[in-house]
This record gives C-alpha cells, structure tokens and sequence, in this order.
C-alpha cells in the first residue's frame, strides 16, 4: 500500500513538472519574436529583403536571389525589376500607366466617345427629319458634265468599302461587349471579334494606301481660295437656304479632305501600324508604353473621323439631290453644277 502510494506521488509530481515546463515554454515564445522560415522564393518578408534591392540585377547576388523583394514590397510602381527572361518587361510586376491606359480607354474614349457618334447619328436623322433632302432650285437640265475619272471614282469608292469595314470592325471591338456579346454569348462573340479583329489589321493598309492616292489626285483641288469664306460664314447655306457660289469643292468638303480625310486618316494609319507592328522605313520598340499611347491616339482619331464621316456620307447620299451622280456615273447634271459649284461651272464655260 505504500509502495502504490509513493509511485503515484512520483508520477503526479512527474507529471505535474512537465506541464510547468511547458506552460513556460508557450509563454515565452509568445514574448519572443520569431524570424520566420523564408518561403521558397525568400523574399516575401522584410527582414529578408536587401538594403538596397537594385543590387539584386548586379553580379553574384543577382545569381543567388532568384526572385526580386522589390516586386512583392512595391508592386504598383513602374521602376523595373530584374528578370532572367527574354521579356525584361516582365520585371513590372504591375504597370501603373497601364491602369490609367485602361481608365482612360474605358471611362474617357468610350463613355465621351460613345456621345459623340450618339450625337453625330441622331444630329443627321434631326437634319433629314427637318430638312429633307436638298433640292435644285431649277429643274435638271439633261445636260452632263464629266466630274470624275473612272479611276477617281475607283479609289474613292475602294476607300469608302474600306472605312466601312474598319468603322465596323473597330466599334465592334472597343462596343460589342456591350451590346453584341450578350446576345451572341462568349463564346461565339470571342469568335466573331477574332475575325473582326483580322478584318481590322488587313484592312487597314489598303485604306491607308487609298488615302495617299486620293491625297494625291484632288490636293491641287482642294486648295483653299475665292468663294470659301462666304460659303463657311453662311455653312454652305444649309439653314439659309441661299445659294453660295463655290468652286470644285466646297469649303465643307476641303475641310473634310484636308482635316477628317488626310489628318485624321494618316493618324489612324500610323498608330494603326504601331498596333500591328508593321511600321516601315524606321526602327520601333513595341514596347506596352508605345502600344498604349498608339491605342489612345488610334481609338480618339477613329471616333473623330467616323462622327465626321457620318456627316459627309449623308450630304453625298441622301441630304442633297444629284450629290451622288458624280461619283455613281462620273457625271452630273449642269444645274446642279451651277448651284452647288458655280465658279467651276463658269470656269468650265469660259
């Protein structure tokens, strides 16, 4: 009995001391702090980040550090990093500049641009509505004029299909996930806008070629001169209903060829080629920087000159009678001649 008894003292005391030990234990590494095991990168806390992290692209520490403290420290900054890949890009871990590309391509392009083609559409159904078509004051005359070549027309219109395609295409692109991609579903939207998108980059040199051509053939003609000052004061006598006497184009259609034709189409060419990578004559770095810029300057352009072109196709269609004869035939009539463009008709009857 009392040999039980002082073996289960020894083992209460036993126990009893361990668990002392213990307790001990725990709280004093609660107190202590503790440098934690690194990952395996080992550098994804402080103490384990150089003093200075740019030293990590120079010499042997760059070969023992295979990862770079600095992208996981400061991620949203620009400075870049050192990476062994071809892609010395990568070493950005997030590019800040690229989220205010995606602010500014989102918010300010296609909100502000969106208004402007909304206000471009309607402006010309509220014109139709209004106004009508523009009639000849006199009845046709049955007498033709010849207005343009065949190979006029043939580069006129070859630009015209052109444009088209790309406004198309290029609104799908920057809208259609808006409006297209919820009827068609993802998948077969994401198989849609890959063929809009090759459209787009095979398209775009042709066009580009039709501009300079055209340039070209009418810049003689599309100097400004006598007869422009009235037709801009009075704009071309649209509201006034008054005739205004004009050469072979119009003051409207000189700004349009030398601003929304050749400004605004040598600028979406060239960012245009940036895009596709395919600049000629000159050295690029396609670098994410330079495509973002390119991205802005082809998106506003694009906008600019299709709310522009919407204007243009409508005086040449339906908002003026006889307009389209020249460039459907190669003729017009020479009452329209005389009313629209008097002092090339009298130049042509001298």
């Amino acid at each position: 009995m009392k040999r039980s008894f002082s073996k289960v003292l020894r083992t209460l005391v036993v126990a009893a001391g361990l668990s002392l030990s213990l307790a001990s234990g725990v709280s004093f590494a609660e107190r202590t702090p503790m440098v934690p095991l690194p990952s395996p990168s080992g550098v994804d806390h402080p103490l384990y980040v150089p003093a200075n992290p740019n030293n990590l692209a120079k010499g042997t520490e760059a070969q023992s550090r295979p990862a770079n403290p600095s992208i996981f420290t400061a991620p949203n900054t620009d400075p870049e990093n050192y990476v062994s890949i071809p892609d010395k890009q990568a070493g950005v871990l997030i590019q800040r500049s690229g989220q205010e590309w995606r602010l500014i391509r989102n918010g300010i392009i296609t909100v502000y641009g969106g208004w402007l083609l909304a206000l471009a559409f309607f402006g010309v159904i509220a014109m139709y509505t209004i106004k009508g078509s523009i009639k000849l004051h006199e009845p046709l005359s049955g007498v033709k004029i010849k207005r343009f070549s065949v190979f006029d027309r043939f580069v006129h219109w070859t630009m015209a299909a052109s444009f088209l395609a790309l406004a198309f295409t290029g609104l799908m692109i920057l809208y259609g996930k808006y409006f297209a991609m919820p009827v068609m579903g993802g998948v077969t939207y994401g198989l849609f806008l890959n063929i809009c998108k090759n459209i787009h980059n095979f398209v775009g040199p042709l066009f580009t070629l039709c501009i300079v051509i055209f340039f070209i053939l009418f810049a003689h003609k599309n100097v400004f001169g006598k007869g422009d000052m009235a037709w801009l004061v009075s704009f071309g006598g649209i509201f006034s209903g008054k005739h205004v006497p004009a050469g072979f184009f119009n003051f409207g259609e000189k700004f349009w060829f030398w601003f929304g034709m050749t400004f605004l189409g040598l600028v979406i060419s060239a960012s245009g080629f940036v895009l596709d990578m395919i600049v000629p004559f000159m050295q690029v770095e396609y670098l994410r920087g330079t495509m973002q810029i390119a991205n802005i300057i082809h998106s506003s352009a694009a906008i600019l000159m299709t709310a522009m072109a919407m204007g243009h196709i409508y005086i040449g269609t339906i908002g003026m009678q006889g307009s389209i004869d020249g460039m459907k035939t190669g003729y017009v009539d020479a009452t329209w001649a005389k009313e629209h463009h008097e002092l090339w008709y009298d130049k042509l009857n001298k």
